[in-house]
């Protein structure tokens, strides 16, 4: 398994360039309708901001004469409605099951979730209804039911994204990996087992949970996001447990701080330090994982900040600590206990 790098550099609004190792390519267009060029050609996407749904189509090339250039023609972007609305005919020789998802996707899209997940349930056996309908679950904190459905979508992992595919949909679902930093998964193992992975924490089942991490972890060792997930879960098993803070510090390893998931592995790899008493080594990691603020997230700062205080008090420098206690209660005097500490 494969994690996929990419980044979005916004140069103006409605103008976004990205890049991957495909290359580069230019996004125009507000959320939810976009224009994308780029070396594959051009793509159109159509979405509902907020849905995570979205219906991407690969638009005609334009015809040359010669060295001369086509003049452009008007595209008409494609309405994601239109494509989940079967007709009469068309529902005459889909299959029943394949009626359950797609009629689940338009209800999502017209933000109906409970419709939805009716849906959804008609079709448990398809790993795509499976999959949607434990995530619908999860948002709704029926966490019993996320951790069946999700489940049953993992045991079928094989199917996954067979009709997103089939019906030209692209679903991508923002999730909680930590307190302090969200990702986005797809329909496949990894987004399916990343879902499960939080439900199973929500049910305190955590050795499932970790299990579920480990076997990831071996599928794409190289994959930062199943790393902070599973740093996650062994800290909240045990904080400040020896054992649990050097198993931390091999998912950890040794890393940099180019995206904002890096910088939640040093925050990890920080804490796993201090717990074993390495106080100095902590304290370096953290002014690394504090040099680059830029694109990361406030309450990921604000972490950083914390832990760095309290490896100052265990390193005697108080004023040091009060300082960054300090700047902590002025943007959020209820965070932790830092209002305890400076005895307010």
């Amino acid at each position: 398994m494969s994690f996929r790098f990419w980044r979005r550099v916004r140069i103006l609004p409605g103008l976004t360039l990205n890049l991957s190792k495909s290359g580069a390519s230019l996004s125009v267009g507000p959320p939810g309708a976009k224009l994308t060029f780029g070396p594959k050609g051009t793509r159109a996407t159509v979405g509902i901001p907020g849905t995570g749904m979205y219906y991407t189509t690969k638009m005609p090339r334009a015809k040359t004469a010669g060295n001369r250039s086509a003049p452009v023609q008007p595209v008409s972007l494609p309405n994601l409605e239109d494509k989940l609305t079967l007709s009469f005919f068309e529902r005459l020789v889909t299959p029943n099951d394949e009626e359950a998802f797609v009629d689940g996707c338009r209800e999502l899209v017209f933000g109906s979730r409970s419709a939805a997940l009716k849906h959804f349930k008609r079709a448990l056996h398809l790993p795509d209804c499976a999959f949607c309908a434990g995530l619908l679950a999860l948002e709704q904190r029926q966490y019993a039911s996320a951790v069946e459905w999700l489940r049953k979508a993992a045991q079928n992992a094989a199917g996954l994204g067979r009709l997103f595919a089939k019906y030209g949909l692209t679903s991508l679902t923002e999730l909680p990996i930590t307190e302090t930093l969200r990702a986005r998964i797809q329909p496949d193992l990894r987004g399916t087992w990343l879902a499960l992975v939080e439900a199973y924490q929500q049910t305190g089942q955590v050795r499932e949970a970790r299990y579920c991490l480990e076997q990831l972890l071996r599928l794409a060792p190289d994959d930062p996001v199943v790393r902070v997930s599973l740093a996650e879960v062994l800290w909240e098993a045990g904080p400040n447990d020896p054992e649990n803070a050097r198993h931390i510090l091999q998912v950890t390893g040794d890393l940099g701080n180019d995206t904002p998931v890096h910088t939640a592995l040093l925050l990890y790899k920080a804490r796993a330090l201090r717990a074993l008493g390495l106080y100095q080594a902590a304290r370096e990691t953290l002014n690394l994982a504090l040099r680059r603020k830029q694109d990361r997230p406030e309450d990921l700062l604000r972490a950083l900040r914390y832990e760095r205080a309290l490896v100052y008090e265990a390193l005697g420098q108080a004023a040091r600590a009060r300082r960054d206690l300090e700047s902590i209660y002025a943007e959020d005097p209820d965070y932790q206990d830092v209002a305890a500490r400076l005895g307010l």
